[in-house]
């Protein structure tokens, strides 16, 4: 009986926690940015909505959040910071008022070679090769999507 108790306190411990490590990891993450970020004005979570930008300009805010994992109430005061610091401007779609898409301003389009530079200079940081970040990176997103799964089905 005493080594069941020993296997179970041994699974409890915050070190085995896989969950912990991602969490601590996406802090770090956080905290690495955040100096570079704040040199162009925006936060963590602003710099994610303009990668999406970057990526699809006019996308609309309902697409912006099923890519970033963020419901409307979330999004929207972001969306709203970036839009009063000029880095984008929020139009009801011409063709469906109902749809708001978020499009880049120059400030916006321009921002993104500091971006390009921010990122090169994480990747710098951590010492890995590009093929080795992506290997990661889909590795989390395994995770992430058996977990949403497991969630759904539950």
């Amino acid at each position: 009986m005493p080594n069941d108790h020993n296997d179970q306190a041994s699974e409890l411990r915050l070190e085995s926690q896989l969950c912990f490590a991602i969490y601590s990891a996406a802090h770090a993450f956080t905290a690495a940015y955040k100096p570079m970020l704040d040199s162009i004005g925006v936060t963590y979570p602003q710099y994610l909505v303009l990668l999406v930008l970057w990526e699809t300009d006019g996308s609309s805010v309902s697409q912006i959040g099923a890519k970033l994992n963020l419901d409307s109430g979330t999004l929207t005061p972001i969306m709203k910071r970036l839009e009063a610091r000029g880095f984008l401007s929020r139009r009801r779609d011409e063709h469906d008022e109902r749809i708001v898409r978020a499009v880049l301003t120059r400030k916006g389009i321009s921002t993104r070679k500091e971006a390009i530079d921010i990122r090169r200079s994480i990747v710098c940081s951590l010492g890995l090769s590009e093929p080795e970040i992506q290997k990661t990176k889909r590795l989390v997103e395994a995770l992430e999507d058996k977990l949403r799964r497991s969630t759904l089905a539950s």
